[in-house]
């Protein structure tokens, strides 16, 4: 009898019981991050709506004494919150939540480690927030915005900064408490940071130790140095302030941060 002839190379249905690379993980996690963002109703509510109606309805308005161009002050302004609300209070929900249903237990036994989901989390957050500069930025050259192309550049590196920052806060937040605490919690954090920021925009009029005190607040920090940088100039106290925010939740989230 003749020997049969195998049609396939040695090795080709041997078991290769291997994790996948961590690119390959963290590429799979962040595009699962993205679409659960992009699906969700009231993230694009946070994310979109919010900042575009702030924009358009602050800058049409007559509210404040903002100067002859009103505009350049304020859509720093609203990318801070638009940073804020994508990155911190959407983020910090959405984790909370996800522990309470059990997505993310169901997560932590799979070989993603800890460190993966984050990253994941921080890199769909940051996609999200790429396009609502684009879009915000596109609404305001329409209303008469005209920043500079060094300003842009910087304005840039501070929004990296700070969607860090506040990504860290969030995950810290809706990795170590209850869902229906983080709820409440990073809502009405929401509105205490947006108020300390909007003190940037009547910064001229405020004492020194108020304004100083405004801008050690991550959002404060963030308003003052994006609204610098896209005057072409850097704000290294506002900088430092973000970095140090960022570092130290960043690490405290990935010491406490549960899946459960």
């Amino acid at each position: 009898m003749s020997e049969t002839v195998s049609r396939f190379q040695a090795g080709t249905f041997t078991p290769d019981p291997r994790p996948a690379t961590r690119t390959a993980m963290l590429t799979a996690q962040t595009g699962l991050e993205l679409k659960l963002l992009l699906r969700n109703g009231e993230q694009l509510l946070l994310t979109m709506f919010i900042p575009i109606t702030l924009l358009i309805g602050l800058s049409l308005l007559p509210f404040g004494d903002l100067g002859e161009h009103r505009v350049d002050r304020i859509v720093p302004m609203v990318m801070m919150t638009a940073v804020m609300s994508t990155a911190f209070t959407g983020q910090a929900i959405a984790v909370g939540f996800d522990r309470r249903y059990g997505a993310l237990k169901r997560l932590g036994a799979t070989p993603l480690p800890r460190w993966g989901v984050i990253a994941g989390k921080c890199a769909a957050v940051l996609i999200v927030v790429v396009l609502q500069a684009m879009l915000l930025g596109a609404i305001g050259v329409a209303l008469g915005w005209r920043p500079g192309i060094g300003g842009l550049a910087l304005g840039a590196l501070v929004i990296a900064l700070g969607t860090a920052t506040f990504a860290a806060m969030g995950l810290l937040l809706g990795g170590t408490l209850k869902a229906e605490v983080v709820l409440a919690l990073a809502n009405i954090l929401w509105f205490i940071m947006l108020g300390i920021a909007s003190l940037v925009l009547v910064g001229d009029t405020l004492p020194t130790a108020l304004s100083v005190i405004a801008r050690l607040i991550p959002s404060g920090a963030l308003a003052y140095a994006l609204d610098t940088a896209l005057s072409g100039s850097i704000d290294w106290f506002g900088v430092a302030v973000l970095a140090a925010w960022g570092v130290v939740c960043g690490w405290l989230a990935t010491r406490l941060f549960r899946f459960s």
